[in-house]
């Protein structure tokens, strides 16, 4: 009975080191196969044939055990690389609708956990990132394990090996001949893993011979750099400006969507609003260098007059002494001011760069109400604090550059409007976060996270009209601009980096200034007016605005 029962066991015994080689080549072919894009991702892309699967055995076979067992462990490590780069483009596309620049973006990473734990709280934010570490080191592991078992597999019949690998090769040879496609752009004969590490290759490159470029504009003379400060800017002398960013404000939200209906007639009765109260209004469009998030690289682009496309490269622009929008204003003569509601940190380079005298943030405006999701307090509040702090009676002129966040992703929970007189500290607006659904209910419906992101917008822009009829500044010139599309998920992956302008003001002279420009007038673009590079704008306002 002993021997009896022994025998079963070893029946069985061989079957747990089968399943686990078949476990190593389906999780090795699953990596391999795996796309980079949304559109081509499903069931169909796992029923490929990849060639580098079978370089893969090739290169193994023809290498003695010993060092075939070395070479598996770093071809896995690299399969694993790629396939964490891959899933890096996916979250790319998904937000700022381009892949992952592999020699660029890795500093984005530690923004993006900060925006997670401001939209989801820090608990939430923690268990998604360490889940994160876990399973990319779980993937490294498993995957250069799963390597190292298949050079054991080609070593344990290599004339079998052999006769499998060239049927196989001759099967993908055929396939890739006859051009035969599971799904449109998704050839049965896949080359995918090769074609994108030569892309990935290829992307760093192009970012380092981007940057060298970046860095000689910057170095080059600045054509505004020496100008008297007092002749640049002199038609705007007296005056209060204003730089107004409002988050994720881009064309779809007035253009070519199924919400942008809505924001249109805001946008029009906000231009009969400001008629009422004295104000005029003209707009057009900008196109950013940024799509979905990475929002300074279009507040930079816009002060600088320099084309800022990546992390790299605003670093880079920091360090110089580059004219900005902010610093001639400085250099003429007016306080400036940077209103971040959001920042949290210090901001060294907003004194030393941009020439800020006075920066407000999260901590030191007095707010005293609640979190709504990314925003630290909604854009009625940093406005209307912004103009008890900035715009009273007898103060010097000022220009500032204001960022509105209660547009930001994820769009949930949102504030709505209030008397104004009665903000006080911010408690007032305590029990409205409990109104809206969380971001995990709200995101898991399209269409509700559209909806959404136009009362957003609708809400950020009501609150400028609101603060400037409030101000009663006749003095007053504000530049409201979007930073960038919203994510793929409100925009669709094929829409574009415009985003719409609008400048406000009083005083008839602004407009004549910029009567060249050609725009609209109103707070709604025209789908037939003039698009800018944001770049541009910087020297076209010193050109508009200045007295020489």
């Amino acid at each position: 009975m002993f021997r009896h029962r022994e025998d079963r066991g070893s029946r069985w015994r061989p079957s747990i080191p089968g399943v686990a080689s078949v476990a190593a080549v389906l999780l090795v072919w699953a990596a391999l196969v795996l796309p980079d894009t949304f559109g081509a991702s499903g069931a169909a892309a796992s029923v490929r044939v990849p060639l580098e699967g079978i370089l893969l055995g090739a290169i193994l076979l023809v290498l003695p055990r010993r060092a075939a067992r070395v070479v598996a462990v770093v071809l896995g490590i690299a399969i694993a690389v790629l396939t964490l780069l891959k899933v890096l483009d996916l979250g790319f596309r998904a937000t700022v609708n381009r892949a992952f620049d592999p020699a660029a973006d890795w500093v984005l990473l530690g923004s993006a956990v900060g925006v997670l734990a401001d939209s989801t709280g820090p608990a939430w934010a923690a268990i998604l990132v360490g889940g994160t570490v876990v399973l990319s080191i779980a993937a490294v592991v498993a995957l250069a394990l799963a390597s190292r078992r298949i050079a054991r597999i080609v070593h344990a019949d290599r004339r079998r090996t052999s006769a499998v690998l060239g049927v196989v090769g001759a099967g993908w040879s055929v396939l890739a001949l006859l051009g035969l496609q599971i799904a449109p752009g998704l050839a049965v004969a896949s080359a995918d893993e090769a074609s994108f590490a030569v892309d990935e290759v290829s992307r760093a490159v192009a970012s380092a011979t981007a940057l060298a470029s970046f860095a000689a504009q910057v170095d080059a003379p600045d054509p505004y750099g020496r100008a008297d400060p007092s002749a640049l800017l002199g038609k705007l002398r007296g005056k209060d400006v204003l730089l107004v960013f409002v988050e994720s404000y881009g064309q779809v939200a007035v253009r070519g969507s199924s919400f942008s209906g809505s924001i249109d007639a805001a946008l029009q009765a906000d231009t009969r609003e400001l008629s009422a109260a004295g104000y005029s209004a003209e707009s057009a469009m900008l196109t950013s260098p940024t799509f979905g998030g990475i929002s300074w690289l279009a507040h930079s682009t816009l002060q600088s007059g320099l084309w800022v496309p990546d992390q790299r490269s605003y670093d880079r622009l920091l360090t110089s002494s580059r004219l900005t929008i902010s610093s001639a204003f400085s250099r003429a003569g007016w306080g400036t001011v940077s209103d971040a509601p959001s920042d949290r940190r210090p901001w060294p380079e907003g004194r030393a760069f941009y020439r800020f005298d006075r920066m407000y943030d999260a901590d030191n405006v007095g707010y005293a109400g609640p979190q709504f999701g990314y925003a630290t307090m909604p854009d009625q509040f940093t406005l209307e604090r912004f103009r008890q702090l900035e715009l009273g009676g007898g103060h010097r002129p000022v220009m500032a550059e204001i960022d509105l966040v209660s547009s930001h992703t994820p769009w949930t929970p949102l504030p709505h409007l209030v008397d104004g007189d009665a903000l006080g500290n911010g408690s007032l607006f305590d029990p409205m976060p409990a109104d809206g659904p969380s971001p995990e209910l709200a995101w898991q419906d399209p269409s509700e996270v559209q909806a959404r992101y136009a009362r957003s917008i609708q809400y950020s822009i009501d609150s400028l009209v609101g603060f400037v009829t409030r101000s009663k500044d006749r003095s007053l010139v504000v530049v409201l601009l979007g930073d960038h599309q919203p994510a793929t998920i409100v925009s669709g992956t094929e829409a574009s980096h415009d985003v719409p302008i609008t400048i406000i003001a009083a005083d008839p002279a602004v407009f004549r200034a910029i009567d060249s420009w050609q725009w609209t007038a109103g707070m709604l673009p025209d789908p037939a007016g003039p698009v800018w590079p944001m770049d541009r704008f910087r020297n076209r306002f010193f050109d508009a605005f200045g007295s020489r």
